[in-house]
């Protein structure tokens, strides 16, 4: 029965970079790239970078396989 399944699973913390970047970020800066830091601390593989373009899309946050996990890199687009 699938009532009967427990699944255990657990969140895990920022890294220490990523929690001082959110820290010093306003509101929707944080709300677009947020989703990919827990990603990236969900997998623990890989790095984040973080681009900024000029106009209606504003910080985009990727996961990025040449940045160690725990480091940010931020560009401009």
């Amino acid at each position: 029965m699938w009532s009967s399944w427990v699944y255990s699973f657990a969140m895990h913390p920022l890294p220490a970079a990523y929690q001082k970047y959110l820290a010093s970020q306003d509101q929707h800066v944080i709300d677009a790239v947020r989703p990919v830091l827990l990603q990236s601390a969900a997998d623990q593989r890989h790095g984040v970078r973080i681009t900024f373009n000029r106009g209606p899309t504003g910080h985009q946050a990727h996961l990025d396989d040449s940045i160690p996990y725990g480091e940010i890199i931020e560009d401009i687009d």
